[in-house]
């Protein structure tokens, strides 16, 4: 079993006349960032590697996640997260080692939340309400236990959603 922590950028400002690309985090979204990061080290489910996208407001939303959780996790910068279908995503991600059990991947909507509902076979009742909610929000972070022995097996539904999670629910 492998799990996988999706996890979408916090509030970004739209600065007039900035490319979308690096656009930074509102102070809104720093503290977004922060409190997931506590919620990280508080659940101690402390990832494996982290996948991160390119733009700025993700690379700004993980350095605060780490700084405020206190956590140590290695990472990569993968510039494909940015704009990416989940079909692009997926492809990240059967590329990883199986040794990697857990990894959190931090990146954008639409991609995200798609491919939280692709790899849902089943979900826990209170998370699927808290998606259905809030939809995939900026700072939701959803955590899917998948039933592959490695990475490369992804495939459709071959996960659980156990847990669905705001800056305002956690």
């Amino acid at each position: 079993m492998l799990q996988l922590i999706l996890f979408r950028h916090a509030e970004a400002e739209r600065p007039v006349g900035l490319n979308d690309h690096e656009r930074p985090l509102s102070e809104n979204g720093l503290q977004q960032a922060r409190k997931m990061g506590e919620h990280i080290a508080a659940r101690a489910q402390s990832p494996d590697l982290a996948i991160i996208s390119s733009a700025k407001r993700t690379r700004q939303t993980w350095d605060a996640a780490c700084d405020a959780g206190n956590l140590a996790v290695p990472h990569v910068v993968e510039s494909d997260i940015y704009e990416a279908s989940p079909d692009d995503l997926v492809n990240i991600l059967t590329r990883q080692s199986s040794r990697h059990k857990t990894i959190i991947m931090v990146g954008h909507n639409p991609g995200m939340g798609q491919l939280t509902i692709w790899l849902s076979g089943s979900s826990d009742e209170t998370a699927l309400a808290n998606l259905q909610q809030h939809g995939f929000t900026t700072g939701g972070m959803a955590v899917l236990q998948l039933d592959v022995v490695d990475w490369s097996s992804l495939n459709a539904h071959c996960g659980t959603l156990k847990r669905f999670e705001t800056p305002e629910t956690v």
